[in-house]
C-alpha cells in the first residue's frame, strides 16, 4: 500500500511540475557544464553536443546518424584537392544577419588558426575560398576521404558579428584565451541562446525561423548542471527535472521501478582509457628519468589493472572491457587487436623488475570527477591496484572545467580520457588526434609526448587513401603498433544510460549526444 501511494505522489509531482514549467519545456541535467560557447575553443564532446542546438554545420548527422545536407545543400570534388559546396539560401542567423559564403570562409579560417583548440578537427584542410555568395571551395592537402565526416562537427559562425565583437580570432580553453564568442552564441540552429550562466544553468528557446522543418515540439530548454548523482536523481524523482543524462548506474533499477519514469539504455562507443606521459621527467619524480618511457613499465601498469573487478564492481557489469582504442563497429577495429594482457600482479612486478624498477616508483594519476561514468571511482580503484605492484600512486580528481585545460597542456603524469566514435564515423580520429605528434594539424589531443614513426607514416597515408580496403588496413596496422607499444591503456567502453519522466521521448545515440531537436513532449 505504501509503495502505491509513493508512486502516485511521485507521478502527481511530475505532472504538476511539468505543467508549471510549460508543456513544451524540457528541463534536464548532467554532471558537467558547457565549457565555453566558442565551438573552436574546445574539443570536448558534451560542449559540442550542447552547442549543436544553437549552431549548424555544413553537413550534419540525421536521426540514424547518416550524413546529410545542412547549411550546404550539395557538394562535389572538382579536383583531387578541392571540394565545392553549394550553400543553402534564405538562412538567417539568430541576430537576423543573412548566411552567405563569407560566413563559411570566415569560420573555416578561424578554425584553421594555430590558436584554435579545435584546429585538428580539420587537419587536412588548407583554406576556404569563396566562389560566389552561395558557393565555397575547401582546399585540402590532397585527397581527403573523411572531409564530410569531419565537417559534421564544424559549426558556422556569423562573420559580421565576429567582426563587430572582435572575435575573428578563436578562443582556446587550454591557453585561457577568450573572446565575445566564449560567452555569446549566435548561430543558425534550431534553438536560440537565451542565457548562459556557467555552473548555474543555460536556457535556450526555439528558433521559429529555423531553415529546417522541426522534428521536435520543444519550445524551451532549461539545462542545469548537477554534479552530485544523488541530487540529480532526487531532482528527477521530485519532478524538478524531466531528463538526466547520464543516469547513475547504481540508481537505474530504482528509477526504472517507478512507473512515472523510464530508463533508456543503449550500447556506447565511448572508450575510456589512461594516458601515460612520455616527457623526459614526471612531476612526481622531478630530476629523475621518466620510468613511463620504458615499454615494460607501461606493460606492467596495464597488466597490473584488474579490469574484470572494475567492470563488475565499479561499473556494475554494464561496461565492456577492451584491449584496443576503437569499438567493434568503427572502421579501424580488428578483433586481433582487441585482446587483454590478463591481470597478474606477480607478472606486473616482474616486468617492473626487468625494467629496472624492482621497488617501483612514484606516480601521479589525475582524473575528472564529473565527466565520465564513475570516473573518480575508476581512478581510485586503478591507483589501489598500481600501489599493490609497488607503484605509489597519488590520485587527484577535479572538475572537468579545470581538468581538461591542464590535460591539454600536458601537466599530468598519468590521466584519464574518453573518446567516442560512431559506425558512420571513423577510427582515423584516434590516429590523427591521439597518436600523432602535435604538428600540421595533427596531435590535437596528444600533449603527453608520445610519438611513433610508423604511426606517423600510416596516419598520413590513410588520410589521403581513397581505396577503403587499403585505408582500413593502414588504420588497423597503426592501432596494432599503438597496442604493442602501450601508447595508452584501454579500460572499457562505457554504457549510455539516461532517465526521464514518462511523456518525454528523447532518442538516444551511441555518441551520448543529447539531441533535443528530435525530442517530443507529450
Amino acid at each position: 500500500m505504501n509503495r502505491i501511494v509513493t508512486l502516485l505522489v511521485a507521478a502527481s509531482a511530475v505532472a504538476l511540475a511539468a505543467t508549471a514549467a510549460g508543456a513544451n519545456t524540457v528541463r534536464w541535467s548532467a554532471p558537467t557544464d558547457i565549457a565555453t560557447l566558442d565551438p573552436y575553443a574546445q574539443t570536448e564532446s558534451f560542449t559540442t553536443a550542447m552547442l549543436h542546438h544553437v549552431f549548424d554545420p555544413l553537413v550534419r548527422r540525421g536521426r540514424t546518424m547518416q550524413l546529410e545536407p545542412a547549411l550546404a545543400t550539395s557538394w562535389k570534388t572538382v579536383k583531387p584537392d578541392t571540394w565545392r559546396f553549394e550553400l543553402r539560401k534564405g538562412v538567417k542567423f539568430h541576430n537576423g544577419n543573412a548566411f552567405t559564403a563569407d560566413d563559411v570562409v570566415a569560420s573555416i579560417t578561424r578554425l584553421l588558426d594555430p590558436g584554435a583548440r579545435a584546429r585538428g578537427n580539420l587537419s587536412q584542410v588548407i583554406r576556404a575560398e569563396k566562389v560566389d555568395d552561395f558557393t565555397v571551395d575547401l582546399i585540402t592537402k590532397g585527397p581527403y576521404p573523411l572531409l564530410l565526416n569531419d565537417l559534421a562537427g564544424i559549426y558556422i559562425l556569423d562573420k559580421e558579428w565576429m567582426e563587430q565583437t572582435g572575435s575573428l580570432k578563436p578562443g582556446n580553453i587550454a591557453t585561457g584565451v577568450s573572446t565575445a564568442a566564449s560567452n555569446t552564441a549566435i548561430g543558425t540552429g534550431p534553438f536560440k541562446l537565451e542565457s548562459f550562466k556557467p555552473d548555474a544553468g543555460t536556457t535556450m528557446v526555439v528558433n521559429p525561423d529555423w531553415w529546417d522543418k522541426p522534428a521536435h515540439n520543444v519550445t524551451r530548454i532549461e539545462f542545469k548542471p548537477i554534479k552530485s548523482d544523488a541530487t540529480r536523481v532526487a531532482a528527477l524523482l521530485s519532478g524538478e527535472l524531466d531528463l538526466i543524462a547520464p543516469a547513475p548506474l547504481q540508481d537505474l533499477a530504482r528509477i526504472g521501478a517507478n512507473s512515472a519514469f523510464k530508463v533508456i539504455e543503449e550500447p556506447s562507443l565511448r572508450l575510456i582509457f589512461l594516458g601515460l606521459s612520455q616527457r623526459d621527467e614526471l612531476k612526481s619524480m622531478p630530476g629523475q628519468k621518466n620510468p613511463l618511457k620504458e615499454l615494460k613499465v607501461r606493460q606492467a601498469l596495464w597488466q597490473g589493472i584488474d579490469l574484470d573487478a572494475i567492470q563488475k564492481r565499479v561499473m556494475r557489469g554494464k561496461s565492456q572491457n577492451t584491449g584496443t582504442l576503437v569499438a567493434p563497429p568503427v572502421p579501424g577495429y580488428d578483433k586481433a587487436n582487441d585482446t587483454l594482457p590478463g591481470y597478474s600482479a606477480d607478472k606486473a612486478k616482474a616486468l617492473l623488475t626487468e625494467a629496472g624498477y624492482p621497488n617501483g616508483f612514484k606516480l601521479g594519476l589525475n582524473c575528472p570527477n564529473d565527466r565520465y561514468i564513475n570516473d573518480e571511482a575508476i581512478c581510485v580503484a586503478v591507483a589501489a591496484m598500481w600501489s599493490r605492484i609497488g607503484v605509489q600512486t597519488e590520485v587527484k580528481t577535479e572538475s572537468r572545467a579545470t581538468y581538461f585545460p591542464k590535460q591539454d597542456r600536458g601537466e599530468f603524469d598519468a590521466f584519464m580520457l574518453g573518446w567516442a566514435t560512431l559506425p558512420p564515423m571513423d577510427g582515423f580520429s584516434v590516429l590523427s588526434a591521439l597518436l600523432t605528434a602535435p604538428k600540421d594539424g595533427y596531435g590535437g589531443s596528444n600533449p603527453m609526448g608520445y610519438t611513433n614513426p610508423e604511426i606517423e607514416r600510416l596516419t598520413r597515408e590513410a588520410a589521403v587513401e581513397l581505396d577503403e580496403t587499403k585505408r582500413r588496413a593502414m588504420m588497423v596496422q597503426a592501432l596494432k603498433v599503438a597496442k604493442d607499444t602501450v601508447a595508452y591503456i584501454p579500460l572499457h567502453l562505457q554504457p549510455v544510460a539516461w532517465a526521464s519522466r514518462q511523456g518525454l521521448d528523447v532518442p538516444q545515440f551511441p555518441d551520448e549526444y543529447v539531441r533535443l531537436w528530435f525530442a517530443q513532449v507529450k
